[in-house]
């Protein structure tokens, strides 16, 4: 699978060790930053990163930053993006198995390492169960497109 990933200042020691992680489990990983620990806007990697998930230019996204919570509410803005700030292993997998989310996003502040790597592997094993779960993901996406559920 191709694979977006960025993060904010908080979040790109995780994210490029994550990054080394998803290549050496085969998967092609495209990094939309950012590459140190200065100050920058969460929101501009958040988007970038998005963007080629929602363009169809990789099949999924990750995004770190301190909480996960800002680049989700940033990475959502983009149609036709599910993103799911994750800090357990079951949420992670249930937002793939339930609500097919496209985007994961950690928090590096609140989650161990090897919580995050953990959180990844079942988050990129995870496939859609569809079913019952396909008509609010469908809801889901009628809101991004402006239409009622």
């Amino acid at each position: 699978m191709k694979i977006a990933i960025a993060a904010d200042h908080a979040g790109w020691k995780d994210k490029t060790w994550l990054a080394n992680h998803v290549r050496s489990a085969g998967h092609d990983v495209r990094d939309f930053g950012t590459d140190s620990d200065a100050s920058c806007d969460y929101p501009d990697f958040a988007a970038a990163a998005a963007r080629a998930v929602s363009a169809g230019e990789c099949e999924l996204g990750i995004l770190v930053c301190g909480t996960g919570l800002g680049m989700a509410m940033a990475a959502d803005k983009i149609p036709g993006i599910r993103a799911a700030a994750c800090e357990s292993v079951t949420a992670a997998r249930y937002s793939r198995t339930h609500n097919n989310a496209n985007v994961l996003c950690l928090g590096s502040r609140l989650t161990p390492r090897e919580q995050l790597r953990e959180m990844v592997d079942v988050w990129l094993a995870a496939e859609f169960e569809g079913g019952r779960h396909q008509r609010r993901v469908d809801k889901i996406n009628a809101l991004d497109k402006g239409r009622t559920c």
